[in-house]
């Protein structure tokens, strides 16, 4: 049983950037049981509207759009093509984020006699370190400037960030994709506080160390086996497993669900096992 069909958001309008992206394709998709409309925003269409078109199909509402969360004219013209097709929007998901080669190290410690080939902070890339802030940071401010405006005053709007590990404790290589997603999380209860006079509550989701078919290889050889960096992850994880994308699915249908969540604001709320609680020892 889909347990968002315990959740009733029929003639609710539910937005998602990075609709096709993985996480927030499989999201999409469990969202639909709610009965709610789906305005799948990515720009890679092609990707997101292939998710609309099995919402679609199994019975659901939802349209792909064509969107550059970083150019804030193109989130405009989408968010008039959305009120056309669907009215303006009640739940906002801001799931568009990643990181980027560029801003990436290749060891985890800077050490003496470092072969000359290793990639070290020194040499990471100034436009790598600026994408991965602009896409996480203000690809999820320039969609609320545009969203939120409907939203105000509306019963039961919110606002959904997506938040990281990365934000309670920075982890190795990833220095930008860190300090961008601990942005969020700060973005999240400022966002917060500022719309908590006009009806529209924020949250965030920090997702913790999932398996899924984009990072199975980085996590497992061939033999199914966990590589060192995912012994490390399951070390440091409590409950000593890798979450289930479906395991995200309870967080989120509680924070978007007023008759849940109606007084919860501002909260980062990690899925995770138990990593950001654990000190290691």
């Amino acid at each position: 049983m889909n347990i968002a069909a315990n959740h009733h958001l029929e003639n609710k309008l539910i937005v998602i950037t990075g609709a096709g992206g993985v996480l927030c394709a499989f999201l999409a998709k469990k969202l639909a049981h709610t009965k709610a409309n789906l305005a799948l925003l990515d720009i890679n269409f092609e990707a997101a509207d292939k998710v609309a078109q099995e919402i679609n199909q199994a019975g659901g509402h939802a349209k792909a759009y064509k969107t550059n969360v970083l150019e804030l004219e193109n989130i405009k013209e989408v968010r008039n093509q959305i009120e056309t097709d669907f009215g303006t929007c009640d739940i906002l998901i801001n799931g568009a984020g990643g990181n980027n080669p560029k801003a990436t190290t290749d060891n985890e410690f800077h050490q003496f006699d470092l072969n000359e080939t290793t990639k070290t902070f020194f040499d990471l890339d100034k436009s790598g370190i600026e994408f991965v802030f602009n896409l996480n940071y203000l690809g999820t401010l320039l969609p609320t400037q545009v969203f939120a405006k409907d939203m105000i005053g509306k019963k039961g709007a919110n606002i959904i960030n997506i938040s990281s590990m990365n934000a309670f404790t920075p982890l190795t290589k990833i220095p930008a994709y860190s300090g961008a997603k601990a942005a969020i999380s700060n973005f999240t209860q400022w966002l917060a506080v500022y719309f908590s006079k006009v009806s529209i509550r924020c949250n965030a989701i920090a997702p913790g160390f999932l398996v899924s078919n984009q990072n199975r290889a980085l996590l497992f050889d061939t033999e199914g086996k966990p590589t060192d960096r995912a012994n490390k992850i399951l070390t440091n994880t409590p409950m000593g497993r890798f979450g289930e994308p479906e395991e995200l699915l309870g967080a989120l249908l509680f924070l978007i669900d007023e008759h849940y969540s109606a007084f919860v604001n501002g909260v980062v709320l990690p899925v995770d096992g138990g990593f950001s609680a654990y000190s290691g020892v």
